[in-house]
């Protein structure tokens, strides 16, 4: 007997919810959510009821994990940005020390200013203008430029602070 697809995904959410409580699957699940969701979704995704959704994610709001947003009379949940920023800012430092800090930033600047003399613009948004749909190599220098960007802007915050932590400790 051959198992198809639907089998094996029944399975794992099988294996999914013995192993694991239901404030940890909701966790898992606001954890990869970026765009609001609402309490009867990430039941649905939790393999959990809307209300013990909603109480787990009241709870993960006002530990500054999740957040909300309204959508008419609808409460969406969502991960907390600042804290997945602060999340990455703190790993980061934690593993690059001041000297690499400073040259990942070098090396990233000098990437983003090679995009920039490439196509002759100042941003991956005014790249995005000028490509045509059919640019493919266009469009993943886009993505990878907007990338760089971000990941410049949490090695700058990573550096600063590195910088106000030594700072107060003196």
């Amino acid at each position: 007997m051959t198992e198809t697809w639907d089998d094996v995904n029944e399975q794992v959410k099988a294996d999914w919810k013995e192993d694991t409580t239901p404030f940890e699957r909701v966790y898992e699940i606001v954890e990869q959510t970026h765009d609001g969701q609402s309490a009867a979704d990430i039941a649905d995704r939790a393999l959990v009821s809307e209300p013990t959704a909603r109480r787990h994610c009241k709870a993960l709001v006002n530990t500054g994990f999740a957040e909300t947003e309204q959508e008419g009379q609808t409460t969406l949940y969502k991960r907390n940005s600042d804290r997945v920023l602060m999340s990455r800012i703190r790993e980061l430092r934690e593993e690059a020390d001041r000297p690499e800090l400073l040259e990942g930033i070098k090396d990233m600047k000098a990437e983003i200013r090679r995009y920039e003399d490439r196509y002759d613009v100042v941003s991956p948004e005014e790249l995005s203008q000028q490509l045509d749909a059919d640019e493919t190599e266009g469009w993943d220098d886009l993505t990878t430029w907007r990338t760089t960007r971000q990941n410049l802007a949490v090695a700058q915050a990573a550096l600063a602070y590195d910088e106000a932590s030594h700072q107060l400790a003196v």
